[in-house]
């Protein structure tokens, strides 16, 4: 049985202040208090040492020890294709390309089963929760050209997923709409039934499309009609040409949706002239868009077709924080043709970030967290998030010292409370790996 109150010791919070250790208590699933250990590390002979603790035997502990390692409030991943994840065995790519990755994808996705791809889904989420990332947005398949059954089934797969993970993780579902003009009022009709069976928010990459604008009012209007948030795939090409987040921040104006309208990708941002993209950002800022980065997904697409100076497909990170854009970074794809990598581990996520918008200064480590946890959980519209007083008391502690030794370091061993409750516990003991290695090497001499 869980108890009702958990106090937790000599913890650090990097999001905080760094070198520091807190003493916090939380009472039925929320922080009661978070208070600054003034005089150090706290002896607690009565806590359990979290270093050695199994699933088991945190949830009998009433208070625990963090033995110095840091908690932060759990990852939240904003962008993420759970339906495609893992179907990298039957769906190959052999260039690398988005095209051929949306084409072949396009061209087996009539063979998935609902029961394949809710299992896709719940395999995808559940790797996720243990790595730290409670709340999941997932953009879903909705090939609406290949029938209304082959495109509900990725909807139907996601809400049992949702159920089944209910007390695991949070699970916000973003159907991705083609938005072909010609087929609008069909559109409608089948969006329109997706929304009153319970997803989330509008999806969709517009600027796939022969008229992005079209698309983008009608996601717009849809959204302010069924009072969503709109979350849309946007300029995902090295074509500095490509502006469709002009026209989106445009729609985003008229419809008055500031704060609820995200984009993600714009990798054509970093394809154009300076002083156009900076033009474009202002603009995303004064309408209240925000961003999310894909930095793993991107570095793998993009810059395909060029030679020797090879366009990286990251947005323009950097700029986009400095106007006060919100950004986010997100895992995108797991092992599918678009990625073959990933795992849905967000921390993995932030670190290929930071290497890539050369985020690597000691000032740029919190900036580098943020990302992952409060921006895209005010992207997701989550309340009561982080580390406070009242706040839900959802978190992940993780085998570091210190923010930027999370970076260095990817710690394997990582324990996940979701509102009080702990779920997952995965632990690396350094002794049981030091004996195996020298075991190892004996045998091997």
């Amino acid at each position: 049985m869980e108890p009702g109150r958990i106090e937790l010791v000599n913890a650090r919070l990097p999001l905080k202040e760094e070198g520091r250790l807190y003493r916090l208590v939380l009472e039925d699933g929320a922080w009661r208090s978070v208070e600054r250990q003034e005089e150090g590390w706290l002896a607690a002979p009565e806590a359990l040492p979290i270093g050695q603790a199994g699933l088991g035997e945190l949830r009998g502990a009433a208070t625990v020890d963090l033995q110095g390692r840091t908690l932060l409030p759990a990852f939240v991943d904003v962008h993420l294709h759970l339906d495609k994840a893992y179907s990298l065995p039957a769906v190959r790519n052999r260039s690398g390309t988005l095209r051929e990755a949306i084409d072949n994808y396009r061209a087996h996705v009539a063979g998935f089963s609902k029961e394949e791809l809710r299992e896709r889904i719940m395999r995808g989420a559940r790797t996720a929760a243990s790595y730290g990332s409670l709340l999941l947005r997932t953009h879903l398949d909705v090939p609406l050209h290949l029938g209304r059954d082959v495109a509900m089934r990725s909807v139907e797969a996601a809400l049992e997923a949702r159920e089944s993970l209910r007390d695991i993780v949070d699970l916000q579902l973003f159907p991705m709409f083609a938005y072909e003009q010609r087929r609008h009022a069909e559109l409608s009709e089948f969006a329109g039934e997706t929304l009153r069976m319970g997803v989330d928010g509008i999806g969709g990459a517009p600027h796939l499309t022969d008229d992005p604008g079209a698309g983008i009012e009608w996601a717009l209007a849809l959204a302010a009609g069924a009072d969503r948030p709109v979350d849309l795939h946007l300029d995902e090409t090295d074509d500095p040409q490509m502006r469709t987040i002009g026209l989106f921040c445009d729609a985003v104006r008229r419809h008055g949706y500031g704060g609820r309208a995200t984009a993600g990708h714009l990798c054509s941002l970093s394809a154009m002239p300076q002083e156009d993209a900076e033009r474009l950002i202002a603009g995303m800022r004064e309408a209240g868009v925000g961003a999310v980065t894909l930095p793993a997904v991107n570095l793998y697409l993009q810059g395909r077709g060029d030679r020797g100076n090879v366009r990286r497909g990251l947005t323009r990170v950097k700029e986009l924080l400095e106007a006060g854009v919100t950004v986010a970074a997100a895992s995108d794809n797991i092992q599918d043709p678009f990625h073959p990598f990933g795992r849905g581990d967000l921390l993995q996520i932030g670190l290929i970030g930071a290497y890539a918008a050369h985020l690597a200064g000691e000032e740029h480590v919190r900036t580098v967290l943020r990302m992952l946890t409060e921006a895209p959980a005010a992207l997701a519209g989550v309340r009561n998030y982080g580390v406070a007083p009242g706040c839900a008391a959802s978190f992940v502690v993780l085998g570091a010292a210190s923010g930027e030794e999370l970076l260095q370091e990817l710690p394997s061993s990582r324990w996940v409370c979701r509102r009080g409750g702990w779920i997952s516990a995965s632990v690396l003991r350094r002794e049981e790996l030091s004996a195996g290695a020298e075991a190892f090497v004996g045998k091997n001499l």
